[in-house]
């Protein structure tokens, strides 16, 4: 008799005990109708902190961590799920005798269901502004614990990242007696894999914006975590296909402010390569202080200019070459006006970047159905881009600082007997701020702070020179050069006099740079040095 009551108790505590679901998550989307939902497939659920509190407001009985370990939480929340009694059960075999048998010993329950998603680290980054103590502690340790945990051991467990998965999992139950399938089971520990290595990632790349001095070498692994902003109708050509991704933290003060920031306020979907062109149109038109508008055709600048507002830049900018200037890109460094958007809507433009336009000028602008219409806020000039260039090679990645340096008057030396005007030194400068957004092999002519012509990404300089000089009609008299490299022969000097250019800005260091010299100062023009190049491949 005594034998047989034993078996009836032990029969019924065995119906008594529930499967167990781990639930403890950042982003409550969701959360308390799923929780609803595995109440009624017999889940009891364990829950932490903030998580527990919101389960509990919303009237739904749950078990906390701590009445599962019979500890408490330490250091303000620090360690709450880092426990045997947690992972013990989440990460046991349970086909492993040995596994069960301790198990047993330490009355360790298993958890078959692990809901958790982490701090929100990322959300931090996100911020216009933050502290780094504010970082810090929007570390996660416990929950990329669970996570990896439940995502090693998912032959028994199910993990759960992505509030965008609990109707996968009711389906489940619902199909399966309250079973997940291991198919299902594999695919949720993938995914939370994929989550919590963009989570360390997000935070290596975060303490390695902190370094206030660079490493001189580069890391030597290289984890780029992407955000995809939009699918693309198709890549540089209608047979490939695209998408557009945004690095996670571009646009906080740590960052500063990329072209992803950009918003769209008007026009059709942008394609690959407008959005190619738009970076190199950005990049042009923000690197000079004074009003400045960049027409942009092919990542090439066929028009630059500044001057006192965008109206007068845009008439002087199209100037330097209003036939490729049909179809192009236009940025502009300042917030558009009604004045220069009558000036801009009469000639066809694919894209409009600037940092703010006027509801004037976006009255006018949405009379054209398809210009596409880009703002990229007045932060975006207080906080330029900062970050590596990369550039894809089959099979990986060329990595390398952003060419952002900009050129002072310390740096330059003058290699010629004459010297440069006031009026011609500031052209040569705008003409190598111009040069510096050019693919090589690149010359730009200039005057008076507007582009006159520009020979780009030639095999030869000498080819270069003589696209620009054929752009630049009859203004080249009295004009500037600006070369990207230095001149391996004096041929591009002689060829500038004969146009009657009357200085030259340019890297110098060729073997042969006195040839160069000895030609200027045979012709009476002015040569300056600036000790360093700006190719763009």
């Amino acid at each position: 008799m005594p034998r047989k009551k034993k078996r009836a108790n032990k029969k019924k505590t065995v119906k008594k005990e529930k499967k167990l679901a781990l639930v403890s998550v950042s982003d409550k989307t969701g959360i308390e109708k799923f929780v609803r939902e595995l109440k009624q497939y017999g889940y009891n659920i364990v829950s932490t902190g903030g998580t527990s509190r919101a389960l509990r407001k919303a009237k739904l009985r749950i078990l906390t961590v701590e009445d599962v370990t019979g500890s408490p939480h330490m250091f303000d929340g620090r360690v709450k799920s880092l426990h045997p009694k947690i992972h013990g059960g989440i990460l046991a075999d349970r086909n492993n005798p040995e596994h069960v048998k301790d198990m047993k010993k330490y009355k360790i329950r298993p958890i078959d269901i692990v809901v958790c998603n982490l701090y929100p680290f990322e959300k931090v980054l996100r911020k216009d502004s933050f502290t780094h103590e504010e970082a810090i502690e929007n570390i996660d340790i416990g929950g990329p614990t669970m996570v990896r945990a439940s995502a090693k051991n998912y032959s028994n467990v199910a993990i759960v990242v992505d509030p965008s998965d609990y109707k996968v999992v009711l389906s489940e139950l619902k199909r399966n007696n309250g079973e997940i399938s291991y198919s299902v089971r594999e695919d949720l520990a993938r995914k939370a894999f994929e989550h919590t290595a963009r989570y360390d990632s997000l935070i290596y790349a975060y303490l390695r914006s902190k370094d206030e001095i660079p490493d001189s070498t580069f890391p030597k692994f290289v984890d780029i975590t992407l955000e995809k902003i939009q699918g693309l109708r198709y890549g540089e050509n209608p047979h490939q296909k695209a998408a557009f991704y945004k690095e996670i933290g571009i646009g906080n003060k740590e960052y500063g402010i990329g072209i992803t920031n950009g918003e769209q306020l008007h026009g059709k979907e942008l394609s690959f390569n407008n959005i190619v062109d738009m970076d190199a149109a950005w990049a042009a038109a923000t690197y000079f202080a004074k009003p400045c508008v960049a027409i942009i055709k092919h990542t090439n600048p066929c028009g630059l200019a500044e001057a006192e507002n965008l109206t007068i830049a845009y008439k002087r900018a199209l100037e330097g070459d209003p036939v490729s200037a049909f179809g192009s890109i236009v940025a502009c460094n300042r917030e558009v006006d009604e004045a220069a958007a009558k000036e801009m809507s009469s000639l066809f433009i694919e894209v409009i970047i600037a940092p703010a336009f006027s509801k004037g000028a976006l009255a006018i602008f949405k009379q054209k159905k398809n210009l596409r219409i880009i703002e990229m806020g007045k932060e975006s000039l207080k906080r330029p881009f900062r970050g590596y260039d990369y550039k894809r090679v089959s099979g990986g990645l060329l990595i390398q600082d952003a060419d952002t340096i900009q050129l002072a008057i310390n740096d330059i030396k003058v290699a010629t007997t004459k010297q440069p005007s006031l009026g011609e030194m500031e052209d040569l400068f705008f003409a190598w701020g111009v040069c510096k957004h050019v693919k090589s092999n690149a010359i730009v002519i200039a005057k008076n702070s507007k582009v006159l012509g520009v020979g780009a990404g030639q095999m030869s300089r000498i080819d270069a020179a003589g696209l620009a000089v054929n752009k630049s009609g009859e203004e080249v008299k009295g004009s500037v050069l600006a070369s990207d490299a230095f001149f391996p022969f004096k041929d591009v000097v002689e060829f500038a006099a004969k146009y009657g250019i009357s200085a030259i800005i340019q890297p110098g260091g060729s073997k042969r740079d006195q040839e160069s010299i000895d030609a200027a100062n045979q012709h009476g023009m002015v040569m300056v040095f600036t000790g360093r190049r700006h190719f763009k491949h």
